[in-house]
């Protein structure tokens, strides 16, 4: 099938491609031309682990294509998928669809033939009926079927999740959709992949609330933490305890400094505003953003407070700055607003991350940036670990005590047990866990 993918960021890029590697003639459009140039020449705008592999054995098949023109992109398509940002809408937190509009109204004129058109990207309940209408209305003739189609991958475990997920939700209002969108996912079948066929409203709303209740799992575990470290209980036996539990499970239990990246944040928003306009407001998720904003900044006054309560003209290092490990996605960043704290509070801040530094240069002021772990940890009166990558599971310690001038280590992923790192010397805080300090917030700190 010939599948047209407009938008080559993070979803169209990883969908485009797996398309591809499917066997189906795919062509990923966008109008940033740097981009296109660089993908061209097998050079990829994100970090993703597999993604180049990928991109340059499927354009050597003859089967993966990059343009920018929309209009030779889109002749022929059988399916096109639109796959464009849904950031939060400045000012009132909705989901900004402008660019989702301004890609159907510059498609419409350009359909010939019987033509799916699919969202892929997070769009609130009811913007297939917009997306339809804008069709229609720009080209009455038009035979089309407008399909929602969301994503459900993790950064840093894309391809993996493309090619072996656990459901493909796909909404329909038009029966002539299922057999082709049912042909786009043949090729997953032998998988067993279930394809779970919904109306185009159910379907928008699987995707928010999927996001929104995974975040309030995190929130809750979070929760938990900062009540177990006041009654000496351990949240990773807490989590291990009620993750085996078969209707709760295991994932999403893991205590930290709150959740970020490019879903979460805007997505629970998103959810949150729509439900306030349907006057059919979700409080669990409302509490779940505000608990999770404010968490952030209070692992900054946790570092300030394993430090002695005040790091004013201290140096602290901190390992990792992208919202989660295999990624170079710094949005909404547990690490912005953490490291925002302690320069606030007067300290010198050294950040180090094996893939996000040039994404972190670019959002977070006033830093230095270290060439490895222990470049970050030299002079240093604390340590931070906010994102659990591989390389900071295994420190060499003799060598980061050497290099810093107090062995504090604050451990924001429970990566490390705290008999071992008080073996070596540290004074080790972790997240829920006995010996960690109060969440108080220090004097005269916000």
């Amino acid at each position: 099938m010939k599948i047209t993918m407009i938008g080559a960021g993070y979803v169209g890029l990883v969908s485009g491609v797996c398309f591809a590697d499917f066997g189906h003639d795919v062509i990923c459009v966008d109008k940033a031309e740097e981009k296109i140039e660089a993908l061209k020449q097998g050079e990829m705008p994100i970090f993703e682990p597999g993604l180049a592999h990928l991109v340059s054995s499927n354009v050597k098949a003859g089967r993966l294509h990059f343009s920018m023109d929309l209009a030779e992109s889109v002749a022929g398509s059988d399916v096109i998928f639109i796959a464009v940002g849904t950031p939060s809408r400045r000012g009132d937190g909705h989901a900004d669809l402008s660019y989702v509009y301004a890609a159907a109204r510059e498609i419409a004129p350009l359909l010939t033939g019987y033509t799916v058109v699919c969202t892929k990207s997070t769009v609130p309940v009811g913007t297939g009926d917009e997306i339809e209408r804008i069709i229609l209305e720009t080209n009455p003739q038009a035979d089309v079927s407008v399909v929602s189609n969301p994503e459900f991958l993790r950064e840093g475990a894309a391809i993996d999740d493309f090619k072996r997920p656990d459901r493909i939700v796909i909404g329909i209002n038009d029966e002539r959709a299922r057999d082709r969108m049912a042909e786009v996912y043949r090729p997953l079948y032998l998988n067993q992949a279930p394809l779970v066929f919904t109306s185009r409203r159910t379907s928008e709303l699987i995707k928010y609330a999927g996001n929104a209740f995974l975040a309030m799992k995190i929130t809750f575990i979070n929760e938990i933490a900062d009540l177990a470290e006041k009654v000496s209980a351990d949240v990773q036996d807490v989590a291990r305890g009620i993750g085996l539990d078969g209707r709760i499970g295991p994932k999403f239990l893991h205590a930290g400094p709150g959740y970020g990246g490019s879903c979460f944040p805007k997505d629970t928003l998103a959810l949150v505003k729509t439900a306030q306009d349907y006057e059919s407001p979700m409080r669990l998720i409302e509490a779940t953003v505000a608990v999770n904003d404010s968490r952030k900044r209070a692992m900054g006054r946790r570092v300030i407070a394993a430090a002695g309560g005040e790091v004013r003209g201290k140096r602290i290092g901190v390992l990792g700055l992208t919202f989660k490990p295999n990624t170079d996605d710094m949005r909404d960043s547990p690490a912005i607003s953490i490291i925002q704290t302690l320069l606030d509070a007067g300290a010198h801040v050294t950040g180090y991350d094996p893939e996000g530094m040039d994404n972190a240069r670019h959002l977070i002021q006033g830093i230095d940036f270290a060439t490895g772990p222990y470049a970050a940890a030299e002079g240093a009166d604390a340590l931070v670990i906010v994102t659990e990558w591989n390389q900071f599971r295994a420190l060499d310690f003799r060598r980061l005590k050497a290099a810093m001038r107090t062995p504090v280590l604050v451990d924001l992923r429970n990566i490390y047990r705290p008999s071992e790192m008080h073996k070596h010397g540290f004074t080790y805080t972790g997240i829920g866990r006995p010996n960690g300090p109060r969440l108080e917030s220090p004097a005269g700190l916000l």
